[in-house]
């Protein structure tokens, strides 16, 4: 029988969970995705059930083919993405000014919107803004919220046009 709290945990968002801290980390250390991806699928997502929860780094349960996908394509697609989190930032602000969390969120989740096959624009800027809570100020997720809302618009405009009136 399946717990109560076990139907709570969603693979897919421990998944980019995961990618968030893989990007982080990869900035940091200045480590290679790959490696970050393997150490985190060896150490972190394939840890023994019951071991060790989120709050000690283990992501047991995360999806880890999104996983490795929004890593991947995030490090081989960084100028693209930085660039387009340029655009949307605030004018007087360099990339370097956000947060580094801020920063890694806003990766992943250029990484998933620039995916043709992803999800809809509304569950990937949901799934980042419910990682932004966790790790985030109020000021920090509502400049996340509005930043990625700006840049689904850019990479998905189709899902935000205006229904026909007839």
């Amino acid at each position: 029988m399946t717990k109560p709290q076990d139907r709570r945990i969603r693979p897919r968002t421990l998944a980019r969970l995961a990618a968030v801290q893989a990007l982080y980390q990869t900035e940091q250390s200045g480590e290679v995705a790959e490696t970050v991806i393997n150490q985190f699928i060896r150490h972190r997502i394939d840890a023994p059930p019951g071991r060790c929860g989120i709050e000690e780094g283990h992501i047991a349960l995360a999806h880890i083919p999104l996983f490795t996908r929004i890593v991947r394509c995030a490090a081989l697609q960084q100028d693209t993405i930085d660039l387009l989190i340029r655009n949307v930032l605030p004018s007087a602000w360099p990339l370097g000014r956000l947060d580094p969390v801020l920063r890694a969120i806003l990766r992943a989740a250029g990484a998933e919107l620039s995916m043709v096959d992803g999800p809809p624009s509304r569950v990937v800027i949901n799934e980042y803004l419910d990682v932004a809570h966790g790790f985030l100020t109020p000021d920090a997720v509502e400049l996340g919220n509005a930043m990625l809302d700006r840049m689904a618009h850019i990479l998905r405009p189709g899902e935000f046009a205006d229904p026909v009136v007839n």
